[in-house]
């Protein structure tokens, strides 16, 4: 389940979300939007590597080698380069409706309970980093690759830093999402925006 402040609309402050506000927000807002961007793009290109390999097998008997490894490799990269900006506009699975009816009626428990949700997000990405640093580090220097020798072979160390780079944004978000929720509790202003339709 998500929070609420990763919920649809959050960036216009609706369902009891806090305003959006400052530079640092602003800045990780560009970063996701960046990286999704960079994975639309990825899956375009994707998309044109597999029909190119299909016509080629089909037409001329030739398939494009390495298509199927960068595929596998591509489905998790593509992945962490979006979870980040799809947790900003709410767009992950999330059952949240005793979390709305909260927030209407009790104001700061809701806002309570969307840091607390939106703080064990963060603690899950942050495990996910903890066992991925020590993964792209040995991808590194060990030098993994799929495909075979000497036909094609494929570096592994750039999908697992996106996977890196993916969950320690998607943190950071969560994070933001947290201190939307406490900041008003701290300000005195817990009145929740209201609910969108």
């Amino acid at each position: 389940m998500t929070s609420a402040g990763s919920g649809p609309g959050t960036d216009q402050g609706d369902m009891g979300a806090p305003p959006q506000g400052g530079v640092l927000t602003s800045a990780l807002t560009m970063v996701l939007s960046g990286l999704n961007t960079v994975g639309s793009v990825w899956i375009l290109v994707l998309i044109l590597l597999i029909n190119a390999d299909a016509f080629g097998r089909k037409l001329f008997a030739h398939p494009i080698d390495g298509v199927i490894e960068l595929t596998e490799l591509s489905l998790v990269g593509i992945i962490f380069l979006q979870l980040g900006d799809a947790t900003r506009r709410g767009k992950l699975t999330r059952s949240d409706g005793f979390f709305r009816i909260v927030q209407r009626r009790r104001p700061v428990a809701g806002r309570c309970m969307g840091a607390v949700f939106d703080l064990l997000g963060a603690a899950f990405m942050a495990l996910i980093l903890y066992g991925s640093v020590p993964l792209l580090f040995e991808a590194v220097e060990e030098d993994f690759y799929v495909g075979v020798q000497g036909l094609v072979t494929i570096p592994v160390w750039p999908v697992k830093l996106v996977v890196v780079v993916g969950t320690f944004v998607t943190a950071l978000q969560f994070l933001a999402f947290s201190w939307r929720h406490v900041r008003p509790l701290i300000t005195g202003g817990a009145n929740p925006a209201p609910a969108d339709g």
